[in-house]
């Protein structure tokens, strides 16, 4: 099957995985918590987002060359999708904390207010993800892991 032999394709998907698996005993020796919902999640060291965009990135341009307009293109890609981490995808999150800090002072204030009581059954709120994008060390993590497994494939296995 041709699309098992796209080596391209195959780092970037790598770099997405071993970065959001490496997530898990980076927090671990961090916080002390082992939290295997980061396998999942967004944001956090590396960005697994930039780790598959410069994969990808490297195993072109060891594929096409430098000078090549697919090199060209997968570049521009990478560095959108980088900038979008730390600026729109983070501010976004800074954002929600704040909206969530918001809701509860406002829940606080019901409920001394009016003596408001729960009702049994009362819907959860549901709180606004915060964790959504990165911080630029985060972002240059994912970059670095990124290039470096491309290098590695092409220096040692195909």
């Amino acid at each position: 099957m041709a699309l098992l032999q796209n080596t391209p394709l195959l780092a970037a998907l790598f770099g997405i995985i071993f970065a959001q698996f490496v997530k898990i005993p980076i927090h671990y020796f961090l916080e002390g918590k082992l939290d295997w919902k980061l396998m999942t999640s967004t944001g956090g060291m590396p960005s697994s987002h930039s780790a598959a965009v410069t994969s990808l990135t490297t195993a072109i341009a060891y594929e096409e060359g430098l000078d090549s307009p697919m090199f060209a293109v997968s570049a521009i890609f990478a560095v959108i999708v980088m900038f979008d981490a730390t600026g729109i995808r983070y501010q976004a999150g800074q954002q929600a904390l704040i909206i969530n800090q918001m809701r509860v002072d406002f829940q606080t204030f019901v409920q001394e207010a009016k003596g408001w009581q729960q009702k049994d059954g009362q819907q959860k709120i549901q709180e606004l993800k915060t964790l959504l994008g990165h911080k630029p060390n985060e972002v240059f993590a994912g970059a670095v892991t990124g290039i470096l497994i491309s290098v590695i494939i092409y220096s040692f296995i195909v």
